[in-house]
């Protein structure tokens, strides 16, 4: 496949058999042909196979299975959604275009784009004549129109594909019966279906035709994979022209009647409240262009004309506050109160058998291009709410609830985001735009400025994580992992999916966060007797996911400590891996990563190549990466800048199942791996004295174009043999982070001992830290000084 960025290029490759995996022929799909002037088809899905082979070296001691290799989280979704999917359609209209109200958030991932092409591909038509829009908040879903976890495809690919199924069968009827021909022979040319003969009749006339009285029973048979035209072959983003062209809206482009920038003043501690009201608050609501000034639950809300405006009135806001909920509190603070927490490990150290380690990972922000935000509007007793939200059902419940209003009263419309990175699956931006709108008593469109997204946001917690392994000569007789971190919280949607799936979890009553990491935390080798257990504590942080949940951490702490077991038995680190991984699905990605990287060539001192390997979301990943650490390259001088070693080459090979549309796909390795080197490298938040320091994306140190690899090759399997779609949002941020740590460790010849590994290195000159008051730094005023 030729490239399509430059630096990067990305390969499709068929897969051996031996994987283990089942097959299972063609079988019937139930749906429904809906009542409705035209056509309108659900899917109603049953459970489906489970697929996968485990397979142990001679020399590896066999582990038993945990539990996500035999159901992860995006299993236990799916299976959270199935009762609801049914109540999703795909219409043909009367103009002949076929419309499908997508029940997830698209937020730069391009879901929006695959359904395009899923249905396209099981009509017969093109995938521009599919308009995939995003489905307004609807409560009768319960579980399924909540967007996480890299799941949106594996749950919503099959059943949609169903509907679209039956939608092409029963316009073949229609027009069977019109023309007076076999259905056999007919088939689509664009929007028409055509006969033998040339004659033609469109997709309107027939939804027409083909629409039902009374919802009917349908059965229909789904394409082979051998038989697809569109599926498997790239596709850009629908909407790629339009964001390019500034054409395309996000929230803050819509302009509902009299919604105007709204900014919300905030403590400068974490989480503080205010203690009274400003002091000078008429002297802020004369200001040029404010409109109003109002307390909401966590700080005061500016109502003004502009952006700009709002936030010189919040700067100039003279407040006191309450403390906040770490105030006096810095980072080691915290590490400490979570090394006392660290749940004990099971097997005793043996003299001169044993290695242990632990990291510090600190905590870290998602840092979305869009900051949050939302719009919303009350008039006679309903309201409408614009905003990106993954869990929009929890927002409209939140919305009412702070509006004073019926569920039912209020329309929650989803509109696409400006990046996520599971920061929109919490819903504080709805509460606070709706807390304002009651406030003012007029429509409000809130937005976050940067200093509140790093300091007052959604941060991955930090955590301590520890390894013991006991070494045999040749083998791993028990390799324990813990997890001691803050608390991870999750949205009230996606607790809902986890509340309804414990049951499934071992033992049955896990709480929330014990389930989610029960069903997407595992180690993939067979070293005998192999443990993970977590625990975490609420300090009053506002945590989140952040693309990934508890993988990278973990992942990381694993396959730095295999990285130490295969020198302790004298084994290269790939070759150690490949002879202890459990699946050949996994082994064959990490040769092939090995081979494209030309894993062990001669390399410079102070350059080394590193690895890392993971399985999540339905894929299996292996990551070859080289750094650069060599003085020349640690010390250059770029302004401003955090530079340190450079990643120069990154190999990421990816086994995603059924590929859908690999420029999608790829593009999503792509981000993820840049994420996998900030988190390894250099975005970590400095928590000092119960306020976190960095304050914009100048002094937050999210990999930046001097750290970008000059070189990125993604190799995507295309000829996979597991025979569904696997996650693409969060799959590539594990194992890039552990490959990092492990090439920095070989490079430099330093025990890492916390990620970011530059966390505690000296600021760069010219950093600035923001103060904490005024609460918002003002805009920039010498752009076109630094234009080149």
């Amino acid at each position: 496949m030729p490239a399509h960025s430059a630096g990067t290029t990305t390969r499709s490759e068929s897969r051996d058999s031996g994987t283990g995996f089942m097959t299972v022929g063609r079988r019937k799909f139930l749906g429904y042909l809906v009542a409705a002037p035209t056509l309108v088809v659900v899917a109603d899905v049953g459970r489906q196979a489970a697929w996968g082979g485990a397979q142990a070296s001679a020399a590896a001691l066999p582990s038993p299975p945990q539990t996500p290799e035999l159901y992860e989280f995006v299993d236990a979704y799916r299976d959270a959604c199935r009762p609801t999917n049914p109540l999703l359609a795909v219409e043909v209209k009367e103009d002949g275009r076929v419309a499908f109200a997508l029940p997830r958030s698209d937020n730069g991932q391009g879901i929006i784009t695959s359904f395009a092409m899923v249905i396209a591909e099981e009509m017969g038509i093109d995938p521009s004549d599919v308009d995939v829009t995003l489905a307004d908040a609807r409560p009768e879903l319960i579980f399924n129109q909540l967007t996480g976890g890299s799941s949106s495809t594996y749950s919503l690919y099959t059943p949609v594909r169903v509907a679209a199924a039956i939608a092409k069968g029963a316009l073949l009827d229609a027009a069977a019966a019109q023309l007076g021909q076999e259905k056999r022979l007919l088939e689509t040319a664009g929007l028409t279906i055509v006969d033998t003969g040339g004659r033609a009749i469109g997709f309107g006339e027939l939804s027409r035709l083909a629409a039902v009285p009374v919802t009917t029973a349908a059965e229909v048979i789904l394409k082979d994979r051998e038989e697809f035209t569109v599926l498997g072959k790239s596709r850009g983003k629908t909407d790629a022209r339009a964001m390019v062209t500034g054409a395309k809206k996000f929230a803050m482009d819509l302009q509902p009647p009299d919604a105007l920038p709204t900014v919300i003043c905030r403590a400068p501690d974490l989480n503080g409240f205010p203690d009274g009201g400003p002091s000078n608050l008429d002297e802020v609501r004369n200001m040029p262009g404010i409109t109003d000034v109002a307390p909401i639950g966590n700080g005061i809300a500016v109502r003004a004309q502009t952006f700009g405006q709002a936030i010189d009135g919040v700067n100039a806001l003279e407040m006191n506050w309450k403390p906040g909920t770490v105030a006096g509190q810095s980072d080691e603070d915290i590490v400490e109160g979570l090394r006392r927490a660290e749940l004990p490990l099971v097997t005793p150290p043996i003299p001169g058998k044993t290695l242990e380690q632990e990291l510090v990972h600190y905590s870290r922000n998602g840092s979305a291009l869009e900051t949050n935000c939302a719009i919303v509007s009350v008039k006679d007793g309903k309201a409408e709410v614009w905003a990106p939200a993954k869990s929009p059902i929890a927002g409209q419940k939140i919305a009412a609830e702070k509006l004073g209003l019926a569920q039912n009263d209020v329309t929650f419309h989803v509109i696409p985001g400006g990046g996520s990175f599971g920061r929109r699956l919490f819903n504080d931006h709805i509460q606070e735009a709706a807390e304002a709108a009651k406030a003012i008593g007029k429509p409000v469109k809130l937005m976050w400025d940067r200093a509140n997204d790093c300091r007052q946001g959604r941060v991955k917690p930090l955590c301590v994580t520890r390894v013991r392994a006991v070494v045999t000569d040749d083998a791993v007789a028990s390799f324990e992992l813990r997890y001691s971190g803050v608390n991870m919280e999750v949205d009230e949607g996606l607790t809902d999916v986890l509340s309804s799936q414990l049951i499934k979890a071992p033992g049955g009553n896990l709480g929330v966060s014990e389930t989610f990491w029960e069903i997407s935390v595992h180690t993939p080798y067979n070293f005998g007797v192999n443990t993970r257990l977590m625990v975490e504590t609420n300090y009053g942080f506002n945590t989140g996911s952040t693309r990934n949940v508890y993988g990278p951490d973990t992942c990381t702490a694993r396959e730095l400590m295999i990285d130490r077991i295969a020198e302790r038995l004298s084994k290269d680190p790939v070759d150690f891996r490949t002879e202890f991984v459990k699946t050949d699905r996994l082994r064959k990605v990490i040769e092939r990563a090995a081979n494209e990287a030309d894993w062990g060539k001669s390399m410079p001192e102070g350059t080394a190549q590193g690895i890392g390997v993971h399985q999540e979301y339905k894929c299996a990943t292996a990551c070859v990466v080289e750094i650069d650490a060599r003085p020349e390259t640690v010390n250059r001088s770029i302004r401003s800048a955090r530079t340190g070693p450079r990643v120069t080459k990154v190999t990421f090979v990816v086994d995603p199942g059924l590929l859908l549309n690999p420029l999608g796909f790829e593009a999503q390795v792509q981000g993820g791996i840049n994420d996998g080197i900030a988190n390894a490298m250099t975005a970590g938040l400095h928590l000092v004295d119960g306020s976190f320091v960095e304050a914009s994306w100048d002094n937050y140190f999210y990999t930046r174009q001097w750290n970008t690899p000059p070189e990125v090759n993604v190799i995507l399997i295309e000829d996979s043999e597991y025979p569904e779609p696997g996650g693409a949002g969060e799959v590539s941020v594990a194992a890039t982070m552990s490959a990092v740590v492990n090439a920095f460790r070989r490079a430099t010849g330093i025990e890492p001992e916390y990620t970011p590994v530059l966390h505690k290195e000296p600021f760069p000159e010219g950093f600035t830290q923001y103060p904490t008051s005024p609460p918002i730094p003002t805009s920039p005023t010498d752009g076109l000084d630094f234009t080149f």
